[in-house]
């Protein structure tokens, strides 16, 4: 091993958590390079461009950061793709092996000499020829999971076929993407999964238990620089929840099958004669969900920016996530980082001590959605009870998620 410093190149597509990864590194003092597809900083003309969907692509606290990305390329590539009318997997297929020529071709040009004994951390499905590339150089590897793998594909392919009236033409991966995350998997020296019940995935998919290190996920507000801090504010429920004044439960996310949206359109009819109303936000995956769920009850938001999330979080009374399978769903500190409790599922980051900061489901069941609400319906000093204790708590911290990380970098 070098005697030179450590340091980890971070190879990203999108803007997955935030960039919490780069920024725990960042801070550390231990980030080589952040490697993205797009960063578009406030001032550049792609942030300026109204509707650019690009133009989240930064975080203020990496604005000093060593940070490549490729947006002329990506641009080029989201048009040809458009051109083509490329369907969703061919779509996520083409994009991951763009990705990844794109990081190789910059490793090969830009790294050819280091001062500093890289590791290579790369996410997963996006990782393959990377690691290909830092094995040939003797560096360490650390793949980030995304997911719970093939096991989560199976969750979904059971409700796809339970509910086939919303699933519409929802297809399951192509064998290649496996294959190639089997050989991510192989040439990893660590892998990081974000919760037990994605490592439990995992180990049913024959990956190593002693590859694997659990890590949860982090989230501050954002405008901290690094102050932990909370965006809630003391919430004030109704002495009783009535047609004028119902609850109101928060849905937001990808509105798909993994992330129970079936189980919650089955619990709004339940409870279609009780005060409550469901908004559902975030961008629709399935389909007949809006006539399936023609109800005054049900609010369809559709999709929103992170401004107009942070705003349903301050007006709604609690956040639901009935999900079938998430490998974190960092929604949930989101959720908490506005104080509103939390009615989640087991299968997902444990975030959730119920009774305390939330209602953990037995199961994402419709009967057992539909009771957990009608408890909080009929009892909404609960509801006070439990915002009152929901805060983001100091192990779901950037610093504590980069305290982890050296500890990891360490064990390589």
């Amino acid at each position: 091993m070098s005697s030179n410093p450590v340091k980890w190149l971070c190879c990203q597509l999108g803007a997955r958590e935030h960039y919490a990864i780069p920024r725990a590194l960042f801070r550390l003092g231990a980030l080589g390079r952040l490697v993205t597809d797009a960063w578009v900083p406030p001032s550049s003309f792609l942030a300026k461009l109204s509707g650019s969907r690009l133009a989240e692509r930064f975080h203020n606290e990496l604005r000093d950061a060593p940070v490549i990305a490729f947006n002329s390329s990506l641009v080029l590539f989201e048009a040809l793709a458009h051109s083509r009318r490329l369907a969703e997997w061919p779509k996520v297929m083409a994009r991951n092996c763009w990705f990844q020529r794109k990081v190789v071709s910059f490793l090969r040009s830009q790294l050819s000499t280091l001062n500093y004994q890289p590791i290579l951390l790369s996410y997963s499905y996006t990782a393959l020829e990377p690691f290909r590339h830092a094995k040939s150089r003797g560096w360490k590897t650390v793949l980030m999971q995304i997911d719970p793998g093939p096991e989560e594909e199976r969750i979904v392919a059971e409700e796809a076929a339970r509910v086939p009236e919303l699933a519409g033409d929802w297809q399951p991966a192509p064998e290649q993407y496996w294959v190639s995350w089997r050989k991510e998997c192989d040439l990893a020296d660590r892998i990081v999964v974000n919760s037990k019940w994605s490592q439990e995935g995992l180990i049913r998919s024959g990956v190593a238990t002693e590859k694997l290190s659990v890590i949860p996920l982090a989230y501050e507000p954002p405008g901290l620089g690094g102050q932990k801090s909370e965006l809630g504010v003391a919430r004030l429920y109704p002495d009783r929840f009535t047609n004028e004044r119902p609850l109101r439960v928060l849905f937001l996310g990808q509105v798909n099958l993994r992330k129970g949206i079936a189980r919650l359109l089955d619990a709004a009819r339940i409870l279609r004669n009780e005060p409550v109303e469901f908004w559902i936000v975030g961008p629709m995956q399935v389909t007949n969900a809006t006539t399936i769920g023609r109800d005054e009850r049900v609010k369809w938001c559709g999709p929103v920016t992170r401004s107009q999330a942070a705003e349903k979080f301050r007006a709604a009374d609690v956040f639901l996530l009935p999900t079938l399978s998430d490998g974190f769903a960092i929604t949930q500190l989101e959720a908490q980082a506005h104080g509103l409790p939390i009615m989640a599922s087991r299968f997902c980051g444990r975030v959730v001590e119920s009774g305390r900061n939330g209602i953990l489901l037995e199961e994402p069941s419709a009967a057992c959605i539909a009771a957990a609400i009608r408890d909080c319906i009929a009892d909404p000093s609960r509801l006070q009870i439990l915002a009152a204790a929901s805060r983001v708590g100091n192990e779901f911290t950037i610093d504590a998620l980069a305290q982890r990380l050296q500890e990891l970098g360490a064990m390589l």
